[in-house]
């Protein structure tokens, strides 16, 4: 396989293919008529995404030797069963109307239920099911990794890995809500919060699942290089989502324009604006950080602030000098050469995108 983009469509096929299989043998245990809207769902969920997360994964098991046993595309497959549920929660706790140019799960059952005209709250029913499916997909994760048909040696080396990863990002997403509800934090802080929510359980982990996949033990220098190299890319992976909730184009992101400014978010990005704005500027953040009603000047007003604190341009500057070291862990690393070149281009992609 090669190591341009033309293997990461490739990796993307087979995960698509695996999902498609696994839900479909999942079907019959859910067929009753009225769970119809829910299974949708998932399957909707389940179609769009970049496939980062199987990609590190995979390169991970190549990098450490693994062999092209198609069983390893299933279990870096259950990655995006575990992200489309942190997904799903993640719109519910911030209250966001649209996914990847769609409505969100809560939305999309608030809508079912008002449409029906059924009895009670369409509000609280979409949020009930969403957490549901949230919880479905989480459980269907852990059935995909376990049934993956890799060897049981390899699955028991790696299911610590695969446990704490699981346990951060429900960590990491407390930790966001409680960033949030302090109404204020520092970089510092906000560094914490998108390690454990997004940066790890996005690339160090995954990359870390397979390599221990493939090497069937927790080898020292599989944590260094995860360490080194992954927690690079996951910060910078984050902070390119950072400048992307505020200055992406909704056409790419499938969300609206500055929609992490209207909820508030605590990012790297806005700490590192409040960190240089003169109390006037901090004033208007502070102010209109968090209002679902920020209308379009609104949101224009925070992104010239932004940039002119000088945060957009720092934000940039350090997404540049962790892809570098992330870049420089790679060199020696005790790898194949096909992986440490598939890293290397994960990385410049992870970091580079626009959606």
């Amino acid at each position: 396989m090669t190591t341009s983009a033309a293997a990461l469509d490739t990796i993307r096929s087979e995960v698509d293919r695996s999902l498609r299989r696994f839900v479909d043998q999942r079907r019959p245990q859910v067929s009753a008529p009225e769970l119809a809207p829910l299974i949708a769902a998932a399957d909707d969920f389940l179609a769009g995404g970049k496939r980062l997360r199987p990609a590190f994964c995979y390169w991970g098991w190549r990098g450490a030797g693994g062999g092209d046993d198609p069983a390893i595309f299933t279990a870096a497959a259950s990655l995006e069963l575990l992200q489309a549920s942190a997904l799903v929660h993640d719109d519910v706790m911030d209250a966001s109307d649209l996914r990847r140019g769609m409505p969100s799960a809560h939305r999309r059952f608030q809508a079912l239920h008002s449409e029906a005209g059924w009895h009670g709250s369409s509000e609280q029913f979409g949020e009930g099911a969403a957490i549901l499916l949230g919880n479905l997909m989480l459980i269907w994760s852990s059935e995909m990794w376990r049934n993956s048909g890799l060897p049981p040696a390899s699955l028991a080396a790696a299911q610590e890995v695969y446990d704490h990863m699981r346990t951060e990002l429900m960590c990491g997403q407390y930790l966001d809500l409680l960033e949030q509800a302090h109404g204020e934090n520092t970089f510092d802080s906000a560094l914490r919060v998108a390690l454990f929510k997004s940066g790890k359980y996005s690339v160090e982990q995954p990359l870390r699942l397979g390599l221990v996949l493939a090497a069937e033990a927790r080898e020292p220098w599989i944590d260094r290089l995860c360490e080194e190299y992954g927690r690079c890319v996951g910060i910078a992976f984050q902070l390119r989502d950072d400048i992307l909730g505020v200055f992406g184009d909704p056409y790419e992101t499938g969300k609206p324009a500055g929609d992490d400014l209207r909820e508030g978010k605590r990012t790297m990005l806005i700490a590192r604006t409040l960190s240089a704005a003169s109390p006037a500027q901090a004033e208007v953040v502070r102010g209109t950080l968090g209002d679902p009603a920020l209308d379009g000047a609104g949101i224009d007003r925070l992104r010239q602030i932004i940039e002119e604190t000088g945060a957009l341009v720092a934000c940039e500057e350090m997404i540049k000098e962790y892809l570098e070291n992330a870049l420089g862990s790679l060199d020696g690393a005790p790898i194949t050469a096909e992986a440490r070149t598939a890293l290397a281009d994960l990385a410049v992609a992870a970091t580079s995108r626009r959606t």
